[in-house]
């Protein structure tokens, strides 16, 4: 791999198991969601990754087949008997992957979906995809769990790190602040006159965000509010627009 990647667009979208607000399950809809919003690097929750025939795979390798993307998924738990958790969709080559569990017993499992991705010869990112948990005792200590040094402050981390998902977190709580104390929180207000996701249509709480290492220069931040984008899921899509610091030579 060679050639310097200047700018990155990074998106984080709660997809809901491709079920609409019309309660339809459509993959290929979000399929379109994701075509219209171009990103390079995208973190998917609530993802179901079950392949029910040999002619229609799960919806993680669905959509990066049909939209050219590398991909790995992690699974959390199963539903309905089905593979159910948390994927990484990337236009780059992704070297390694891990989940690191954040679940809380015995409320519903959660994980940390960590993704390394090669941007250049010399360039690469640590991408963080997380869901977290519904309660706030359970949240703060996911939180305390996402900043030790087993995930964000991993003494193995060389590169710059970007955290994004559902944090579930509406009123800028522990996890916010916590979070905010190690990387760089992405204002959708400094950008937004609707600071809002959820739920798509009509939202009414800030649950995913986007946090990322201060060498990483957020050009734009916006809400992905098409009319495919209102009705694919009961989430609105997240987009990042970042500047790439400059490679080390050597």
């Amino acid at each position: 791999m060679s050639g310097t990647v200047e700018r990155l667009r990074v998106a984080t979208y709660n997809i809901h198991r491709c079920r609409g607000l019309d309660q339809r399950v459509l993959p290929a809809r979000i399929a379109r969601v994701l075509e219209e919003i171009d990103a390079d690097v995208i973190g998917l929750q609530e993802v179901v990754n079950d392949a029910r025939s040999p002619h229609q795979p799960g919806q993680a390798c669905y959509l990066a087949q049909k939209l050219g993307y590398q991909c790995r998924f992690s699974q959390t738990r199963e539903l309905r008997g089905r593979p159910y958790g948390n994927a990484v969709l990337s236009r780059f080559p992704i070297q390694t992957s891990k989940a690191h569990d954040l679940s809380c017993k015995p409320l519903e499992p959660r994980a940390c979906f960590q993704v390394d991705i090669q941007i250049s010869d010399r360039q690469r990112l640590h991408i963080f995809n997380v869901h977290l948990g519904t309660t706030h005792s359970e949240r703060q200590l996911q939180a305390r769990a996402l900043v030790s040094s087993q995930i964000l402050a991993s003494p193995e981390l060389a590169y710059p790190r970007i955290m994004l998902g559902d944090f579930n977190d509406w009123m800028q709580g522990a996890v916010s602040r916590l979070l905010a104390s190690h990387l760089v929180s992405a204002d959708l207000a400094a950008f937004l006159r609707r600071c809002r996701t959820y739920p798509g249509l009509l939202p009414m709480v800030h649950l995913d965000h986007i946090y990322f290492d201060a060498s990483l220069h957020l050009e734009s931040l916006k809400l992905h509010r098409s009319r495919t984008a209102l009705l694919a899921s009961d989430h609105l899509p997240l987009v990042a627009e970042f500047r790439l610091p400059p490679e080390e030579s050597g």
